[in-house]
């Protein structure tokens, strides 16, 4: 395989800050976990999760691949943090949708672009939605709380909204980075309540700040693109 060609593919359209965001960001945590002696996997799990969310937001397929790499990593130090929310949600969850997804944006990719049609939801849908995460949130908080698990609400909060906005990543919807801006703060909160402790990485909270600014920069760029082209389905799956 050509390593170089593939890479030239891969970023073929990207702008030019595009491309300094993700070398940035790449840089900022391999060179702070360096410096502050995180574990080897800290290190591979943050910068395959980087990889991947950024790869996510330019509407690559390929950030599912990074993606599968990513959640089998994190579960093993999420595990070591007790936060046996983000574990079941990596081990149960995230790694059959990647490949889920994976399908699916394959058959939705324009072909001139290289990148996913990107779509929008309904109000009523955004009021369901709202709704179905506060259930899910108490709901499952109460489960954690049994299980003694640390930040049992915080947890709940991280691991429910992950899930709803796996599901709108999978059907390309614009508002997944609403929710991914919101499981982001939340999830970097946890990491700085860990960092003292045993199963701290900074790595991996450099990695939910990078997520965090990220889908900033995400949201605004798929809801520019979701509104120029309201009919782009062009794919089988709808």
């Amino acid at each position: 395989m050509d390593i170089k060609k593939a890479l030239k593919n891969e970023l073929a359209g990207w702008k030019k800050w595009q491309v300094l965001w993700m070398v940035f960001a790449i840089l900022v945590i391999l060179g702070v976990s360096i410096y502050q002696k995180d574990t080897v996997l800290g290190i591979l799990a943050s910068l395959t999760g980087v990889i991947c969310v950024i790869l996510c937001g330019m509407g690559r397929v390929s950030n599912y691949f990074f993606g599968t790499i990513n959640v089998i990593l994190y579960a093993y130090l999420a595990w070591k943090a007790k936060y046996y929310g983000d574990v079941m949600l990596n081990l149960l969850y995230y790694f059959p949708t990647n490949i889920i997804g994976w399908i699916a944006w394959s058959k939705n990719v324009d072909s001139e672009t290289n990148t996913v049609y990107k779509k929008r939801m309904s109000i009523k849908q955004d009021i369901l939605l709202v709704l179905i995460s506060a259930v899910g949130v108490v709901g499952y908080g109460y489960i954690l709380k049994l299980l003694g698990g640390n930040l049992p609400v915080v947890d709940s909060m991280s691991t429910v909204l992950s899930v709803i906005a796996q599901i709108l990543m999978i059907k390309r919807y614009m508002e997944q980075w609403i929710i991914w801006i919101v499981v982001d703060v939340v999830s970097v909160i946890m990491w700085v309540v860990a960092l003292p402790t045993e199963g701290g990485s900074i790595a991996v909270l450099l990695m939910w700040s990078v997520f965090l600014a990220n889908a900033v920069i995400m949201f605004v760029k798929w809801l520019k693109e979701s509104a120029q082209k309201p009919d782009q389905d062009k794919g089988t799956e709808k």
